[in-house]
This record gives structure tokens, sequence and C-alpha cells, in this order.
């Protein structure tokens, strides 16, 4: 299914237009795998495409850059500026959502060769007679090629030219070198023997949600105000405005559909389920139905389409989790025997991962023989509710799926519906998670949750924003999941729940937690795993959504920083700062646009007092390394006067665990 890039045609004939063309193009960029897969932007994101462009001889060669939106007829030409080296690039900004097209131009400039030697023997006093002659005729030839108003103003600038070429040279070079005789030129003159790079690249143009989130994730189920009281939609939406108020604009809910019954889980992921026990909501299906249906004990899907509205009334989006698995009473179980694996004897095979075991949940075998329907059917579940109103969507395990299901299933689903959005759930090896980014998952999980100091987080960012993987790959990051508890916050306590939350926030411009546990400060874990004790996954909580936390107030805090700082809409403008200690970590972000810039220190050793000489990439930041600047804390509200590259910080875990600061 992986959809193979336009190829050069092959001819066994010499081509007579293909022997004039001179200029070699190389190395464009972005290119993902070579043009097999689009690069990622979002609307306002601007897409800088280089190339190296050169040719034979002494002549000068020109680059332009050719790109058009899906749905345009003609391309846009744009000059490519030469950098070094034969590079040139050129930038644009997207003005529409969907698919841009682009590609390289090259072509020997006769014009400014010309020029340019004429200038040189000019210089040089020369006889330039004869050199003028030839940029007469080369100018007059344009002319004639032209139909449009151009044409008579290049007449004219040959007629001056030759009209003073023999009497008074150095009138006839002025004219010849005026730069409005080099635009009109350029703009018409004959590319024929042009060379253009045969291969169209892409570029998906996504709505900015694509490229700025802030997630919050909890169990619908979890949601009444009554003790014992399994929770509903109804109750979820009494809930909005306080996680509207915590700056959150994407509420991301686990399943909503009907739990089997048969080889339910009970408390604690134990094999034997008690009466009462609603078992976990990625075991899905029953005799209530199956993805297309909802927990009864939820509610109806008018409730559910009341949720998205007020949600949208607060400026939230709902994120529903997609879990393409089943239990064993799922109605696919029966009705399509064919798309699982059937052991010999006769029964069906469970999910596995060595120890573990997952009676509960049925795999979906896609090398079934009826692959075809199979595939039309979950992608008729996504498009389901899509026309229920969902917008987001977070895919559970996507690398245990094909992945050509999921580069057809994805390109359906926003051919009609371009504003939705995919999150891949894959904590996987890197190949992997790469790959599913560049089939079509708008956003992915990370392995930031295991970055545990600075070293290891700035190599790791360098990795996702410097190299060809920031064209394509746009990572969430998750301090924590229902799935995951990492060591960090079992040991580091409240510390290290603000500094995991602060550089969640800051380093990554999409970024989410699993509440309200981790506002709460829930942290026991299972015996030697990485695991929540006593998980929701398992069980119905009763939590107080009243309650006020230090780590609330400060997420809250962190996150109107975010919405209120542009510099923080974007993962890829970062910039990390020389530290003179090993456990604190110092990087700035600017905002071209609007020129906010943002500079976060984060100590990430929770025990202990840090202090450190840090020096500031100033010229990287925009920042007059010759004078001193105000340095505004947002979280404390504290301003401090700063003078040039080095300055000096100490940051206490107890008190806060960060600055971070705005430039003034």
């Amino acid at each position: 299914m992986i959809e193979s890039p336009t190829k050069p045609k092959q001819s066994k004939k010499l081509d007579h237009a293909s022997g004039k063309k001179r200029a070699i193009i190389e190395h464009i960029s972005p290119a993902v795998e070579g043009g097999l897969f689009p690069a990622k932007r979002s609307l306002g994101e601007s897409i800088e495409v280089q190339a190296d462009v050169f040719g034979d001889s002494h002549d000068i060669v020109k680059a332009v850059l050719l790109y058009k939106h899906q749905n345009d007829a003609e391309m846009t030409q744009m000059p490519m500026t030469y950098v070094i080296n034969d590079c040139w690039t050129a930038t644009f900004v997207p003005e529409k959502q969907g698919f841009y097209e682009y590609t390289v131009l090259g072509y020997i400039d006769h014009f400014v060769t010309w020029r340019d030697g004429l200038k040189k023997k000019y210089d040089a006093n020369q006889n330039v007679v004869v050199e003028l002659m030839i940029g007469v005729e080369m100018i007059e030839r344009t002319a004639k090629q032209t139909k449009k108003a151009a044409a008579s103003q290049l007449k004219a600038w040959a007629k001056r030219i030759k009209g003073a070429h023999e009497t008074d040279a150095g009138s006839a070079v002025a004219s010849s070198l005026d730069p409005e005789l080099r635009r009109l030129m350029y703009d018409n003159y004959d590319r024929e023997n042009a060379t253009t790079y045969p291969i169209l690249f892409k570029v998906e143009v996504e709505r900015k949600k694509a490229s700025y989130s802030t997630w919050y994730e909890l169990f619908p189920r979890s949601t009444s105000s009554e003790p014992g009281k399994h929770g509903t939609f109804q109750d979820t939406i009494k809930l909005l405005p306080q996680i509207a108020a915590m700056g959150f604009d994407v509420l991301y809910l686990p399943p909503i559909h009907p739990i089997g019954r048969k080889f339910r889980k009970g408390l604690n992921n134990s094999l034997e389920a008690n009466p009462g026990d609603p078992g976990s909501p990625w075991a899905i299906g029953s005799e209530e139905g199956g993805h297309k249906a909802i927990h009864p004990q939820l509610g109806t899907v008018k409730d559910f389409q009341d949720l998205i509205w007020v949600a949208g009334e607060h400026n939230i989006e709902i994120a529903l989790d997609i879990a393409f698995q089943c239990s064993p009473d799922h109605p696919y179980v029966k009705e399509h025997p064919q798309w699982f694996k059937w052991r010999p004897d006769g029964s069906v095979q469970y999910a596995e991962n060595p120890p573990k075991k997952y009676q509960d949940i049925l795999p979906i075998n896609f090398e079934t023989e009826d692959w075809e329907n199979l595939w039309k059917e979950l992608k008729s579940v996504i498009q389901f509710w899509v026309d229920k109103g969902i917008r987001i969507f977070r895919i559970d395990n996507p690398h245990t799926k094909a992945f050509g299901f999921w580069q057809w299933a994805i390109k359906e689903i926003r051919t009609k519906e371009p504003d939705v959005i995919f999150l891949a759930e894959a904590f996987a090896r890197p190949r992997i998670m790469e790959m599913l980014a560049k089939i079509g998952f708008n956003q992915s999980y990370t392995y930031f949750t295991w970055r545990n100091n600075p070293w290891e987080m700035r190599e790791y960012m360098l990795e996702l924003t410097k190299s060809p993987m920031r064209e394509y790959f746009r990572p969430n990051f998750w301090p924590n999941t229902p799935d995951i508890l990492p060591p960090a916050l079992v040991y580091g306590g409240e510390p290290a729940a603000i500094m995991r939350i602060i550089l969640a926030a800051t380093l990554s411009s999409n970024y989410g937690m699993y509440g309200p546990v981790y506002e709460y400060g829930v942290n026991t874990p299972v015996p030697n795993k990485e695991e929540y004790l006593d998980s929701e996954k398992y069980e119905i909580k009763h939590w107080d959504w009243k309650r006020e936390t230090r780590v609330k107030e400060i997420i809250t805090r962190v996150n109107q920083i975010r919405k209120t700082n542009p510099a923080f809409h974007d993962t890829y403008n970062i910039e990390f700062a020389h530290v003179e200690n090993e456990n604190i970590l110092v990087y700035g972000k600017r905002d071209e646009a609007t020129g906010n810039t943002m500079v976060v220190a984060v100590n990430m050793d929770p025990y202990n007092v840090q202090t450190a000489w840090i020096r500031l990439p100033l010229d990287k930041l925009g920042i007059d390394p010759y004078s001193s600047y105000v340095m505004h804390d947002m979280l404390s509200g504290s301003k401090f006067n700063w003078h040039g590259e080095w300055n000096y910080i100490e940051l206490n875990p107890y008190i806060i665990p960060a600055h971070i600061f705005r430039v003034e």
C-alpha cells in the first residue's frame, strides 16, 4: 500500500531538448524518503525548501522554487536565494489546508553571466562594444518571446543601450546593469533549457491544532459526584469549566464502548473479576454492541453529542480512543470469525505480551484473506464517530496493526475531513514510530517519559527537532498515562511532578497528562513495575474534583503561559544554552513573527538545590549581546536584569524547580 513517488521517464533515445539542459539539481529538502511521503506543517508554519543547484563551466546558475496547492492550476514561481556551496533556499507560507506540491527548477542565466562579464571588462578599461551588441541581441530575443506588456519595455531598454553603446559606453553599461532591466529579464527570460527536478514533493498543511494542543485525559466513568456510582457523560459535562480553567483544549476519553464480560479483568489486572468489577474499557464489545456503540451506563449518543457541543463552548475538543481489538463477546467474533486467529483447540488467540496475558482482548488478524472487508469495516468505525462530531482520535497501539491499513484509512478519512487529527499511541522501536508518522499520523507519543537528565533530554530534543525527523514526526509529550507511572514521579514527589509538567509543556508544543491522578499526586506503583497500583483501568474511582493542590495551581499557570506566549506554540524553534551544571537544562525559544522570546531553566534533580552559570545563545534568540535585558519570571513574577551571554541561576526544587523567563 506504500505509494511510490513520481519517477522520471526512461528513454533509450536521446532527447534533443534535454541535451541542452546544463543545470544539475540535487538534495532537495524537505523530502521524506525521497518524496515517498509528505512533510508536515500546520497553517502559519513556513516551509523552507533547500536544494543544491549547479552547472558546468563558469556560467551563472539560478534556481527557482515551483509550488502550488493541490487545487491550484498553475505553479507559483519563487526565486531561490544562494546560500553557500551551491546550496539555494526559498521559503513560502501556505495559506490553506491540504497538500502542497513543490519542486525546483535550475537554469543557466546567460543574461546575468553576460552582465557580470560586461562589468568586469568595462572596469578593466577593455573595449565593450561587441559585448554590448551581444546583450542587445539577448534583450531583443527575449522581447520577441514574450507577448506581455513587458515586451515593449524590453525593446525600449534594447534601443537605449544600442543608441548609446557607440558614443557613450559608460551610459550603455549603466543601462545594462540597471536593476529594473534585470527584473524584466528574470521575469520573462526563456527557460526552455532549464532543468526541472522530476519529482513533485508534497507537504501536508494541517490546522493549527495539529501542531499546538494541550491534552487532558480522564475516565468518564469516574466523574460521578456520588461514591460508588458509575459516571456519565452528563457528569463529565459538569467538569468542563474546571478543565477549561486549567488551560486544556483537548479532553481525551478512553474507549466509551460496551465492555466484554467473558474473561473480564478484575481489580489490579487480576484474571478473575468479582461481581461488580467494571472491566477494562479497552476490552471492547458485548451483547450491547461493539465499536459503534456506547456503554449504556455512560449515556446515550445524544448525551455524547451534548458533551461535544458543551466542550466546544469552552474551546475544548473531545478526543476519542480508537482501539482495534475485541473482547470475546464482541459481535465481530460471531459475525466475522475469519477476522481472528483460531488455535488448534478451537479457541481464539488472545493478546499476549509474555509474561502478560490479555484473555479479555482478541487481536484482529490483519493477514486474513478477507482483509478488504476488514479494512472497510474498521475505517467505517472511524467515520461513524467523525459523523458524530469527533475530529481528534488517539489510536491505541497502531503499531500492532498493518501499516498499509493506516495509510489507506487516514488518507480516506482526511480527504473528506481534513480537520481530523490522529495521535499514534505507540511506544515502540524508533523506526516503527517514525513509519507511523510518515504514513499519516499527525501526532505521536514519544520517549519523553523516560528521558531523566539534561543530557538525555537535550539529545532527544535535538533528534526530534534538528534531524530529518522534524519534517514528519510531530511529538506529543506525556509525563504519565494510565499505563505508565515512571520512576521519576514515584520517587521525586511534588518537585518531580512540577518539573516534569514544565518540561513537557515548554519543550513540546503538543503535550498531555492523565488526571486527576497527576495533579493529586497519586504515585503508588505496582511493585517492580511502571504502573499505577489500584489502576483506574480496572475500577471506577471516586475523585474529589473540587480539591485544589499546588501541582494543579502550577499546571494552570504553565498552561496560561503557553497560551499567551507564541514562542511555545512551536516545538522546532528550540535552542539550548551551555550550562555549567549537569543537573540543569536551559533552553530558549523565539517566535520570529512576534519577537516573543522565552528562556526556560529546569533543575532536573528533584532532591537538591542546584546552581549554575549559563551561557545563552543570544544571537539565535534575537537578544542584543551588548546591552542589558530584563528576564521576567512568569512563574514567580520576579524580574532580573541580565547582561551578556553568561549569567547565574539558582533553583530550589522545594520552592519551584524552574524559571520560565520572558525576555523583555
